[in-house]
C-alpha cells in the first residue's frame, strides 16, 4: 500500500512525544516495515551460522561414528597400529575440546543485540489497540462484516493484496478483545464470532481454542440481552470442557434469568427487550457522516447538474495564467465548490514529502475549553510545519496559491503537511475560532482564519472524502488536485456560506491506507484580502477539490 499525503496551509497544531504513535501516520509506519526486514535479515544470518555450526557438529560425528564402528570390531588389533594410538590420544586430548567449543558458540549473539537495539523503537500497546479500532471503525463507516475484513476484501485492494492480507482466528480473537476491554459487547460479539465460525472451518491455532472464544462469547451476548444465545454459547462451551467453573455457574444464572425474563413478558412487564447493536455515540450527526463517507450524498438533479462545467482559469488574466491557465472543473452548486487539476509536480510532491517525514508528530487539536493543545482519538494522523523559507519548493508552492486564490500568502500560517494512519481519518471539526472562541489565534497576533486550502498529493483507491454534513457535499481525494474554501468575514450573514464554513471532517481511509495532504490557512491581518472573480462579483467564497477515486 502506498501511503497519502495531504499538504495542507496551518489548519491545526502538532505536539511531540515520547512515544512515536505509530498507527496515527502510515508515513513512520512504513520505517517499521524496513525495520522488521533487517530483523529478518538478522535472523537469516543466525539460521546460517547455526546450519553452518550443526553442519560441523554433523560430519565430526559422522567421521567419529565410523571410525568407532570399525575399532569396535578388533580393538586391540586397531590400537595395535602406532597411528591410530597417536590419533586417538589427540581427539580426547584436544579435539574433543574443540568440539566443546564449537558447540558452546553462541551464534545468536548479533541477532539479540540487533533486536534488543531495535525494540526501543518498536510500537506499544497503544499502537496495537489503535490499529485494531481502525479496523472496527471501517467495519462500522463502510457497512463491512468482519468476514470481508479477515479475507483482505477491502474496497479498492486488489486480489493479489487481499490473499496476503489475511486475519487468523488469533488475529480476530485479539480483536474482540480489544473491544471487550473497552466494555463494547458489540465488536466483541462480531469479532469472537469471526475467530469460532473461521475454527469451525478448520483453521488451527497454537494459542487459542474455542473454550476461551465462546467463554467472551457468551458474556459479551449477555451483556446485550440475547440470553437465549448467551445460554446457546455456554452449552457449548460445557460440551468441549466439562469442568469450566465459570461456565458452570453462568448457566445456571442464565437459565434462571430466562426463566424470569419468560414471565415478564407474559405479564405485565411489557416486551422482551435487546441492547445489540454499536455502543452509544458521542456524534449526533454519525449516521448522515457515516453516509457520505459511503459516497450517499445528496444527488443533484439534471437541472443543477446542467449548471456544472470545466473550463480554464487565469484567475483575472494573472499574467501567469494568460498563455497557460489552470485546469478548473465545478464539482458542486450551491455552495460553489471547484477543483483544480495538476497543480503540482510529482517532484514537488516528493521534496514535500521529503521535508516534512522527519518531523511528523501526532496531530493536536485545541481543548474548547482549556485551550491547550492535546491528542484526540477523532484525528488519526501526523502532521509536520513547512516555512516558506526552508526551501524554494515550499515558497514556490506558496506563491502558486497566492497566484490562484488572490490571497496574500505573507499573512498565511505555515504551510501544514499532514500524512493519515491506520483506517485515519478526522471528526467533525472547524478550521476557523467560533464566536465563543475569540482569542483562538492570539498567541500568532492575527484575526481569525478566512480560508483553507488543501492540496491532496497521493491517490486512495478506497475512503478518505472530505464531507460536509450540512449540505451533503463530498469531495473524494485525488492527486494533483487542490480545493480551496474561503470567507468573507463582512459576509458572514450569508447562509450558505456559514453552512461550507461549518463542521467538516476527513472520512475513514480504507486502502491506499492514508491520505497526504498539504494544506494551508489564511488569516485576517495586514493586506489579506479578497480579489474577486470579475465573472461573478457576488461569489462569497471559492472552493476548489477533487472528486474521484483514482488506483
Amino acid at each position: 500500500m502506498a501511503f497519502c499525503w495531504l499538504w495542507l496551509h496551518v489548519l491545526l497544531f502538532t505536539c511531540s512525544s515520547a512515544h512515536n504513535d505509530f498507527f496515527t501516520s502510515i508515513g513512520h509506519m512504513t520505517d517499521l516495515l524496513f525495520t522488521e526486514k533487517d530483523l529478518v535479515a538478522s535472523l537469516k544470518e543466525y539460521i546460517r551460522a547455526e546450519e553452518s555450526k550443526l553442519e560441523q557438529i554433523k560430519k565430526w560425528a559422522h567421521r567419529l561414528d565410523v571410525l568407532s564402528a570399525a575399532a569396535a570390531q578388533d580393538p586391540e588389533g586397531f590400537l595395535g597400529h602406532p597411528v591410530n594410538a597417536f590419533k586417538l590420544m589427540k581427539r580426547l586430548n584436544t579435539e574433543w575440546g574443540g568440539l566443546e567449543s564449537l558447540v558452546l558458540t553462541d551464534t545468536s549473539e548479533v541477532f539479540i543485540s540487533n533486536l534488543t537495539v531495535q525494540r526501543q523503537h518498536f510500537p506499544n500497546d497503544d499502537d496495537q489497540t489503535g490499529a485494531a479500532k481502525a479496523l472496527m471503525r471501517l467495519l462500522d463507516t463502510y457497512q463491512l462484516d468482519t468476514n470481508t475484513i479477515a479475507s483482505g476484501q477491502l474496497p479498492g485492494s486488489s486480489p493479489a493484496a487481499s490473499q496476503r492480507s489475511t486475519l487468523t482466528v488469533d488475529d480476530c480473537y485479539d480483536l474482540g478483545k480489544v473491544a471487550y476491554s473497552d466494555a463494547d459487547y458489540y465488536h466483541t460479539e462480531l469479532w469472537m464470532v469471526q475467530a469460532l465460525k473461521q475454527l469451525d472451518e478448520g483453521e488451527s491455532s497454537g494459542t487459542v481454542d474455542a473454550v476461551a472464544i465462546l467463554d467472551y462469547l457468551s458474556y459479551s451476548v449477555y451483556q446485550q440481552g440475547a440470553l437465549d444465545r448467551a445460554l446457546d454459547f455456554t452449552r457449548r462451551l460445557l460440551e468441549l470442557d466439562p469442568t469450566h467453573q465459570r461456565a458452570g455457574g453462568n448457566l445456571k444464572y442464565f437459565e434462571y434469568q430466562l426463566i424470569k425474563q419468560k414471565k415478564m413478558e407474559e405479564g405485565e412487564a411489557g416486551q422482551r427487550t435487546e441492547t445489540r447493536g454499536r455502543p452509544a455515540d458521542y456524534l449526533p450527526e454519525r449516521k448522515k457522516y457515516e453516509q457520505l463517507c459511503r459516497g450517499e450524498g445528496v444527488r443533484m438533479t439534471p437541472r443543477r447538474q446542467s449548471r456544472l462545467f470545466c473550463r480554464y482559469y487565469d484567475n483575472n488574466r494573472h499574467p501567469k495564467y494568460v498563455i497557460s491557465p489552470v485546469k478548473q472543473e465545478d464539482e458542486w452548486d450551491r455552495p460553489r465548490i471547484v477543483r483544480y487539476h495538476d497543480i503540482v509536480s510529482e517532484a514537488e510532491i516528493e521534496k514535500v514529502k521529503e521535508l516534512a517525514k522527519p518531523r511528523l508528530r501526532r496531530a493536536t487539536i485545541s481543548n474548547p475549553v482549556t485551550g491547550v493543545l492535546e491528542t484526540a482519538h477523532y484525528r488519526i494522523s501526523k502532521s509536520a510545519w513547512l516555512g516558506a523559507l526552508e526551501h524554494p519548493v515550499v515558497d514556490q508552492i506558496n506563491q502558486r496559491i497566492e497566484d490562484i486564490t488572490g490571497l496574500d500568502v505573507t499573512t498565511a500560517e505555515e504551510l501544514q503537511v499532514s500524512n493519515y494512519g491506520v483506517g485515519g481519518q478526522y471528526e467533525p471539526h472547524f478550521d476557523f475560532g467560533r464566536k465563543d472562541e475569540p482569542d483562538a489565534f492570539e498567541e500568532l497576533g492575527t484575526g481569525n482564519r478566512i480560508a483553507t486550502w488543501l492540496l491532496y498529493m497521493s491517490d486512495v483507491q478506497a475512503g478518505g472524502a472530505t464531507v460536509f454534513t450540512d449540505v451533503g457535499a463530498i469531495i473524494w481525494p485525488k492527486k494533483f488536485c487542490t480545493w480551496c474554501w474561503r470567507i468573507h468575514p463582512e459576509r458572514e450573514s450569508n447562509r450558505s456560506e456559514r453552512r461550507l464554513r461549518g463542521s467538516h471532517r476527513l472520512t475513514p481511509i480504507i486502502t491506499k491506507s492514508c491520505s497526504e495532504e498539504l494544506r494551508g490557512t489564511f488569516l485576517e491581518t495586514g493586506s489579506c484580502t479578497f480579489v474577486p472573480d470579475r465573472s461573478d462579483p457576488e461569489e462569497t467564497f471559492t472552493a476548489f477539490g477533487c472528486l474521484s477515486f483514482e488506483s
